[in-house]
């Protein structure tokens, strides 16, 4: 007999992230790392779990290496199954014919073969570059009582914010009679999330139509969705009422970041009933040297901070050295923050070398909004040089020609 999965979930995480900058030079978007310990994928992979989802197929594209190993056989996310688990799914060769994945749609297309292995009922299609904790079980319940093809999570927006997403339209009873892609005087303030559920025998032939259109752009708002909608298939919204971030800019993943210090983050990751797991890098306990100061901050383990760090979240390995300053900033693994260095309203990547007595931005308050100094990946900013806000470095900075 065949063994069989009533649902698996799908998550397209081979986003490039251009608007990330030099922080997704050289990893995809999800895999960018968040909040001190996690990186942003951990979120949908740990709502998978959370939600006794536990066959989950992730489909990478884009500077695939760091994020393949960072999943590996998904055992963090206790999805090292004999029987479904975390599957890591690249474009690939089938008979003579090889592609990238060429939109959303087609991601999935590509890989009809690894979902009908497990027989499922009902496919959940994710997204891999958004903060927030979901139990996708009551979407799904949802989606079974409405007898729906798709359903799709939906956020109430502001009718200023609306222009930025695909936007749904629909009656009393939420079923959608109309979807707009980023329109310019939308009707409704209910936002796409990017998350769906599918019927996977209504889906797989949409899918298969839809790879026949030499005209098609092979996308899920773009296509699959119209189409289903123009053949009369039930659709239907479901709303969701808590925390949502797309981190897919410098500012809301900065934002992001800060909205996890004090009391009242909007997001709790000290929840024991939905844990958000990650791959933990054991290191050895943080360190707060004699003589320093740290306010309302995360600091992560294997961390040393010797000087001042205020409203900041310090990330594992990272070293801030005796009299640095370090202020409504984001230090990603193993920086170095050296000695009498200044960092305000900042984010520096993942081991980079801030020198003695270098400045990094400035306060947020002389800053207009947004203006936040980026250091990449394994830059050298010389002692003495400056940063000035607003800049992205992706090259090292040297004292004669600070980047402005």
């Amino acid at each position: 007999m065949k063994l069989k999965k009533e649902c698996i979930a799908m998550l397209l995480a081979g986003g490039q992230g251009s608007r990330l900058g030099v922080l997704t030079k050289d990893i995809a978007k999800p895999a960018v790392p968040f909040g001190g310990k996690y990186r942003i994928i951990d979120f949908p992979l740990s709502n998978c779990v959370n939600s006794g989802i536990d066959t989950v197929g992730v489909l990478t594209q884009y500077m695939p290496l760091d994020l393949n190993t960072y999943i590996g056989n998904g055992n963090p996310w206790d999805l090292d199954r004999n029987f479904g688990g975390a599957a890591i799914l690249p474009p690939y060769m089938h008979g003579k014919v090889g592609e990238w994945y060429k939109g959303t749609a087609n991601a999935i297309y590509q890989n009809i073969q690894f979902i009908e292995n497990y027989d499922p009922d009902y496919v959940v299609i994710l997204s891999g570059d958004h903060i927030y904790k979901m139990d996708y079980s009551k979407m799904l319940e949802y989606h079974k009582e409405k007898e729906a093809a798709c359903t799709i999570a939906v956020l109430n927006v502001t009718l200023q914010e609306a222009s930025r997403f695909g936007i749904m339209n629909t009656d009393e009873n939420n079923r959608i009679y109309e979807f707009e892609e980023k329109p310019k005087h939308p009707k409704s303030t209910k936002a796409s999330m990017g998350i769906y559920v599918f019927t996977w025998s209504k889906l797989k032939k949409y899918l298969v139509e839809d790879e026949a259109n030499p005209d098609s752009e092979n996308d899920f708002g773009k296509n699959i969705i119209p189409a289903m909608l123009g053949a009369g298939e039930t659709l239907m919204a479901y709303e969701f009422a808590d925390y949502w971030k797309d981190v897919g800019t410098i500012e809301s993943l900065w934002e992001a970041n800060m909205e996890l210090l004090g009391e009242n983050s909007p997001i709790k990751l000290n929840d024991p009933d939905w844990r958000i797991y990650s791959r933990n890098p054991n290191e050895q306990p943080h360190y707060i040297a004699a003589g320093a100061e740290v306010h309302n901050s995360i600091v992560t383990e294997g961390a040393v901070i010797a000087g001042k760090v205020s409203h900041s979240v310090i990330f594992h390995g990272v070293h801030i050295a005796k009299d640095a300053i370090v202020e409504d900033s984001v230090i990603l693994p193993n920086a170095v923050i050296e000695e009498g260095a200044v960092v305000r309203y900042s984010i520096v990547a993942q081991g980079a070398v801030i020198g003695k007595g270098a400045v990094i931005g400035a306060a947020k308050e002389e800053c207009e909004p947004g203006s936040i100094a980026v250091i990449g990946e394994n830059i050298e900013v010389e002692a003495g040089a400056c940063v000035k806000p607003g800049v992205m470095a992706g090259e090292n900075v040297r004292k004669e020609a600070d980047a402005s």
